[in-house]
């Protein structure tokens, strides 16, 4: 199975309304006064992080991408738990945590430890409580709203790059990405929809498009970049952990964002690029499996 292919399996099992169909990044539990969010990802050694990378570093973008996801929900992080595997680099993997766990002030709640053979898995879950409600979704564009990002897109791809024998360069944005907790607060209340960017901007696009029933159109020309001459490649390689959210028409965003397109009635595809129909997903970002 590839990824799109396990989920599917997995959306004919018993599912919690908080699971929001498994079409979103979190689950969303009313529990007592609180709206819970919830979420988890891993990361593998040589498809996530290098091998042999600073294992400090792979803390903090452990961290880092998990708690992206809280800010797309507009979720204040309420705390962590780490799965752990153990290996080399051990005691630099404590310290990352501290950096990236101090930095958003965001305490350890536990997980778990284990040693075994074969490159590392590490995972994490990330708890955060809604600041608004209804929490934003993946699914709540509508006809005639605007699409917006946060940020530039491409960074990570750069660095990864200056990491792999490529072009010297920065390589900050692929190894300590930062999640925009404090833009999705401030966007919460506003936006229509809302979700991450992590695996390309087109894929996380078209899952929008997808999830919200509606087509989205983008003009390439608008989408911030961190290369110009490889535009394409910015918007389709990940990592970048920005926003992507639609606004009613006539709303502007009160976080730094660009405008990159529009939300259209339903039509034959879910995704418009420059003009261009997208019929299907292939090619438009990461997927695992593929």
């Amino acid at each position: 199975m590839n990824e799109a292919g396990f989920i599917a399996a997995l959306r004919a099992l018993p599912l919690h309304t908080g699971a929001r169909g498994l079409a979103d990044d979190c689950a969303v539990i009313e529990f007592g006064g609180e709206t819970l969010i919830l979420t988890h990802d891993a990361m593998a050694e040589g498809t996530h992080y290098l091998a042999g990378a600073d294992m400090a570093d792979v803390a903090w973008k452990l961290v880092a991408s998990n708690l992206s996801d809280l800010a797309a929900k507009g979720a204040e992080p309420v705390g962590v738990l780490v799965g752990h595997m153990l290996g080399a680099g051990d005691d630099r993997f404590v310290e990352g945590l501290a950096e990236v766990l101090g930095h958003y002030g965001v305490p350890l709640l536990g997980g778990d430890t284990i040693a075994a053979a074969g490159p590392r898995v590490l995972g994490l879950t990330a708890i955060g409580r809604a600041t608004h409600s209804p929490v934003p979704a993946r699914s709540g564009a509508r006809n005639g709203d605007t699409l917006w990002i946060t940020g530039e897109l491409g960074a990570a791809m750069l660095g990864f790059e200056a990491l792999t024998g490529g072009p010297p360069g920065d390589s900050t944005a692929f190894r300590r990405p930062l999640a925009r907790l404090a833009e999705g607060q401030a966007l919460a209340p506003l936006v229509t929809a809302m979700m991450d960017i992590s695996d390309g901007l087109l894929l996380d696009a078209f899952r929008m498009a997808e999830a919200s029933q509606v087509s989205i159109a983008i003009g390439s020309a608008a989408v911030p970049v961190a290369s110009p001459t490889r535009r394409m490649d910015c918007m389709t390689w990940g990592d970048d952990y920005e926003l992507l959210f639609t606004l009613p028409p006539g709303a502007g965003p009160p976080v730094a964002a660009t405008q990159i397109g529009s939300v259209e009635t339903r039509g034959f595809v879910p995704l418009f690029v420059d003009g261009e129909p997208v019929a299907n997903a292939d090619g438009l970002g990461y997927r695992h499996g593929e």
